[in-house]
């Protein structure tokens, strides 16, 4: 057995040096549309000892491991956890993934194939809505299934909008879901596509309070549409809802953030591969003298945190809620030949004072949590007197 396995070890890291003294690695730099270039020239040097280490650990697996398994699973379960362990966004997604990933545009919102609806008598999120041949269904879920967690989050004592937060996400983004305390995590992947209108309504007869649910193509043309259709309503102050937006396009919350600033820096990135990018908003008087707020909370991630520290941090909103969620990354897609594709980060975000956002998130100037006996209007309108009266 041991002969063997060196002579396996050897082999395939022969066949692996190619003739020469290392192994080779895809160049940051290659097209990642491209595959039919010639690969010896775009490729960066790996240490020959760390393949050597793979092979060895490949072989141990294989002929110990108390199932078996085949070479294309063993493999699949290696790139896998390569790219996931980058960070908690970077993830290796099969064909099937990809083709559902790239069927929506870049931000959709989205949640999973079902609904959740308390029951009064159990005092539990039971699901609801969930057709027989839906990919949850293959998981073994059911209607009347209860849910005790999403996410490491209980339910049981969440309201009915803080729990749809919990169901809703970017597209193709998963949600891990546990039936009871003792049972194990499952995986789900938010496919379903959700409207995303923005939706605006007055509060106080004096605040335009607008809904944004996720930064895509249109949204700064429509935030600009509702506040003139609101003008002529005496509103003294527009109070932009981020609650549980998950970001979407950055082009989008560049734009927005430029209909209130009319100087400075927006939001800069910085990428070994994609270079850096500083993006300046344009000079502007048109909405200048409209007070602005902004709500946000822990699930306000992305595009919503670059488009609320660039308002925050050149004064001109004042930010209102609880700490967002802390996304900075920019990612792209890496397709395979094989038809699936990496989904990577290759850039992080950075404030207009050169914050990090990543892992840090962004502090409103001033806290205030929805609590769980208080209704979403109330709140709303609280937090609009926060803003008038700052």
């Amino acid at each position: 057995m041991v002969l063997r396995r060196c002579n396996f070890i050897v082999t395939l890291t022969l066949l692996m040096l190619c003739g020469g003294h290392s192994v080779f690695a895809a160049e940051k730099n290659q097209s990642v549309l491209d595959f039919d270039d010639e690969i010896n020239d775009n490729y960066a040097e790996v240490p020959v000892e760390s393949i050597q280490q793979f092979v060895q650990i490949y072989s141990i697996v294989k002929d110990n491991y108390v199932d078996t398994k085949t070479d294309d699973v063993l493999f699949q379960q290696a790139i896998k956890g390569l790219v996931s362990g980058l960070d908690r966004y970077s993830r290796y997604l099969s064909a099937e993934d990809y083709k559902q990933l790239v069927q929506y545009t870049e931000g959709d919102l989205a949640s999973v194939d079902f609904g959740l609806n308390y029951d009064q008598q159990s005092h539990q999120w039971m699901i609801q809505s969930l057709n027989a041949h839906a990919d949850s269904a293959k998981q073994g879920l059911r209607n009347g299934n209860s849910i005790f967690k999403i996410d490491g989050q209980e339910l049981k004592k969440l309201n009915h909008d803080q729990v749809t937060s919990l169901l809703n996400g970017s597209i193709g983004s998963t949600l891990s879901l546990q039936q009871s305390s003792t049972s194990q995590p499952i995986s789900l992947v938010r496919n379903k596509k959700i409207e995303t209108d923005i939706q605006a309504h007055v509060v106080h007869n004096q605040v335009l309070v607008i809904k944004v649910k996720v930064f895509q193509q249109d949204t700064a043309n429509e935030i600009k549409r509702l506040i003139e259709e609101y003008s002529s309503n005496r509103i003294k102050t527009v109070l932009l809802d981020l609650r549980n937006n998950p970001g979407g396009l950055l082009s989008a919350a560049v734009e927005t953030a430029d209909l209130f600033l009319n100087q400075g820096v927006i939001v800069s990135t910085k990428s070994r591969s994609e270079g850096d990018q500083q993006f300046q908003a344009l000079p502007s008087s048109e909405f200048q003298n409209l007070k602005i707020g902004i709500l946000i909370n822990g699930r306000s991630a992305s595009a919503a945190e670059v488009f609320t520290a660039a308002l925050k941090e050149h004064g001109r909103a004042w930010v209102v809620g609880e700490k967002s969620y802390g996304k900075g990354v920019v990612q792209k897609l890496f397709p395979l030949p094989n038809g699936a594709a990496l989904q990577m980060t290759v850039s992080h975000y950075y404030t207009p004072k050169g914050q990090m956002i990543e892992g840090v998130g962004i502090q409103p100037n001033q806290e205030y949590l929805l609590q769980h006996d208080t209704k979403d209007e109330n709140y709303l309108e609280h937090v609009a007197e926060i803003i008038l009266n700052h």
